[in-house]
């Protein structure tokens, strides 16, 4: 049998973040960056889990109360407002403190969790090990089959285009071994999908 995505423990808070992640995909974007989170602490055994996937769980909730109509221009290759970015930083706070407060699990570590949520994009150094493990999450994601799709409908790039922006935007700042070696393989699987066609072309038959 296979394990559930969410822990027990996490699906209260899940519940009360939705509303807050109807925005630009960032439910579908939670969910599969909660997954590579899982996968990255079980190659990085010194990073807590009650602190990381709480914090992944939560880290977008606040561009619910960013413009809409604004958010392509936060992110991306060349964004034009990267003040929005830090604006979703410091309302993701406010938000994700309530969360915790009234549906996180006993004795988890609240400001551990905020001070994540605090930076998580702004700031492209480790402040610790746990923070290095959910923006490896948050950043590794881009870089999944699932992400590509998500992305490329924003923007219509190409499968190339796109790998070219992750190689730019997203490899270079990378902080875990782990994280590093995950966004390598899928990265060469992505760029790898971009040149199936004219390779298949011709095949023989077997």
């Amino acid at each position: 049998m296979s394990e559930a995505l969410l822990r027990d423990q996490d699906l209260a808070m899940w519940d009360a973040a939705r509303p807050f992640l109807d925005v630009r995909n960032n439910d579908e974007h939670t969910l599969v960056a909660y997954a590579l989170a899982k996968a990255l602490l079980k190659h990085i055994p010194e990073a807590d889990a009650d602190t990381v996937l709480p914090a992944i769980l939560l880290h977008d909730v606040g561009w619910k109360k960013v413009d809409p109509d604004l958010l392509l221009l936060a992110i991306g290759k060349n964004p034009t407002r990267k003040d929005l970015v830090r604006d979703h930083e410091v309302y993701g706070v406010e938000i994700a403190r309530v969360i915790m407060v009234e549906h996180g699990p006993t004795g988890i570590d609240t400001e551990a969790v905020l001070a994540i949520i605090d930076g998580h994009d702004t700031d492209k150094t480790a402040r610790s090990i746990n923070d290095a493990v959910v923006k490896d999450a948050d950043k590794g994601w881009r870089t999944t089959v699932h992400g590509m799709r998500i992305i490329r409908g924003w923007y219509g790039q190409t499968v190339s285009e796109y790998v070219e922006t992750l190689e730019k935007v997203s490899l270079p700042f990378m902080l875990t071994d782990a994280g590093r070696a995950m966004s390598h393989c899928f990265i060469a699987a992505l760029r790898a999908e971009a040149e199936l066609e004219p390779l298949m072309k011709g095949s023989p038959d077997v």
